[in-house]
């Protein structure tokens, strides 16, 4: 049986510098998928429903490529509707489907809050009053889902890493 436990939160969080620890400590990370698919498709606005198809569909291979026991995901289907809702964009069906709360990944969802700033990226564009609000669309469709979230809090990384690894247990 796979364990998949989710890293997620607003963007600028820190998800991915938690999950790279996670990585270097031995744990299977799956890498998030919306920095790839940007970097892909610098084209594509991220409001067009076929960015958030594209986001879905590099989800899903990459969760059938690992092949860990168990796994930390930066990132997952339901974390795309957030993105949907944060846009304004209406979900497609397979993507409502795939962020169903059906077992694919472990209830427990790590929710890494916000560090009160942003670091500004290529994929990254958002300022940190519109990641605050993201933050907020994040946590109710979780919620929604039916997933329980262990806030990570700021802090230090390994701080913030020994809160993901007490909550795998």
């Amino acid at each position: 049986m796979t364990r998949r436990y989710v890293l997620t939160g607003a963007p600028g969080a820190g998800k991915t510098t938690i999950a790279l620890a996670l990585r270097e400590l031995g744990y299977a990370v799956v890498d998030e998928a919306a920095t790839d698919v940007i970097g892909e498709s610098p084209e594509l606005e991220t409001d067009h429903p076929a960015f958030l198809a594209r986001i879905l569909q590099v989800q899903n291979e990459r969760r059938l490529a690992q092949q860990s026991a168990l796994q930390i995901h930066d990132r997952a289907p339901a974390c795309t509707l957030a993105l949907a809702v944060y846009l304004g964009v209406t979900p497609s069906r397979a993507l409502r489907k795939a962020a169903e709360n059906d077992g694919t990944y472990e209830r427990t969802v790590f929710f890494v809050k916000l560090m009160g700033f942003i670091v500004p990226t290529r994929a990254r564009r958002i300022g940190l009053e519109d990641s605050i609000r993201f933050e907020r669309i994040h946590a109710a469709v979780y919620r929604e889902l039916g997933y329980e979230l262990v806030e990570v809090p700021p802090g230090v990384v390994k701080n913030r890493v020994a809160t993901v690894i007490a909550g795998i247990g």
